[in-house]
């Protein structure tokens, strides 16, 4: 656990992150199941039990800072600051979301926040932070990108030319693998040669490292690092996060691959929200009815997000060709 001394945040700051991780899973805990109730179209992927990856390495960014997300993007949103009024409005496909509910689940992006949006592209994000970080270096803006992708985007052709790019030319990007142990339906043990994805920064000449992902803190102190040494011109860090998806890859799955105790394993030893709100009790800064105060806001937070959701317009019939670019 970081020391309390040497936090990149401010403490005063640091029961936002928990209302925050709650927001996360209570969000994506409401997509499950209005999804199953057929309320919600298409396929959406759920990053339940990935909050601290997102939370952390957002929490240390400035407000001028980019990120780009992945097909499993709720909590990256959510991290940077998005609305979940507006974001479960357009998981409805109603008109009050942030693409007027013609985007759903994996197109949601918000520039205003300097979410540069998520993408059904499986590594389809990495190209772009690099062109994120390339506009901030050429243009000398002073932003740096995080570029979150899951450990199947690496070992897509765009991962390599990415990182390979961005290490030559230093630019001010932070690769960060959500390694949650499983892509569609295989292991990364099957997947992978090397023990740990953050080796192959070596191959691009660039600091890798593997964290727990689920450790809020252990993401802050990673990612401030990274951050610090991308604003001062000294290029990217390939940060490997090992986490664990509670359900499925997407609403198709029904996980055969992996065992119930495993499964068991990660939701009851290694629940990240769990984790930091015992952290945060232990070091004096909430008690347990401030932190169940922080988790009951939250869940009405999303309640209140659904209502807004259901009771929003559709998209008008004659908008169908409207804000359509290919």
């Amino acid at each position: 656990m970081i020391s309390m001394d040497t936090l990149p945040i401010k403490r005063e700051l640091l029961p936002e992150l928990l209302h925050q991780m709650w927001l996360i899973r209570y969000f994506d805990e409401k997509v499950d199941e209005f999804f199953a109730k057929g309320a919600i179209h298409g396929t959406t992927h759920l990053c339940v039990g990935q909050e601290a990856t997102a939370a952390g390495a957002c929490a240390v960014l400035q407000p001028k800072d980019k990120i780009t997300s992945t097909h499993r993007g709720h909590g990256h949103c959510i991290a940077k600051g998005a609305d979940v009024k507006r974001m479960m409005a357009e998981l409805f496909g109603r008109e009050t979301g942030y693409c007027k509910g013609k985007g759903g689940s994996m197109h949601i992006a918000d520039l205003d926040l300097g979410n540069l949006g998520a993408n059904g592209i499986v590594g389809g994000g990495i190209p772009i932070a690099v062109g994120s970080a390339l506009t901030s270096k050429l243009k000398n803006l002073g932003y740096v990108t995080i570029c979150f992708f899951g450990d199947g985007a690496a070992n897509e052709g765009s991962f390599h030319e990415s990182i390979n790019l961005a290490a030559i030319w230093d630019l001010p990007v932070i690769f960060i693998c959500e390694n949650n142990q499983y892509g569609m339906s295989g292991s990364t043990k099957e997947m992978f040669r090397v023990k740990n994805i953050s080796e192959r920064g070596l191959g691009y000449g660039i600091p890798g490292v593997t964290i727990d992902g689920n450790d809020l803190f252990a993401v802050m102190k990673a990612v401030s690092e990274a951050t610090e040494r991308a604003r001062v011109g000294d290029g990217p860090t390939l940060i490997e996060a090992k986490t664990y998806r509670w359900k499925g890859h997407s609403k198709s799955d029904a996980k055969k691959y992996r065992t119930r105790e495993e499964e068991q394993e990660w939701r009851n030893r290694r629940d990240p929200i769990k984790r930091y709100t015992e952290q945060l009790i232990q070091e004096g800064i909430l008690d347990e009815d401030r932190a169940e105060a922080v988790r009951k806001q939250a869940k009405e937070e999303i309640e209140e997000a659904v209502r807004f959701a259901e009771e929003s317009p559709f998209p008008p019939l004659k908008s169908l060709e409207e804000d359509v670019f290919a």
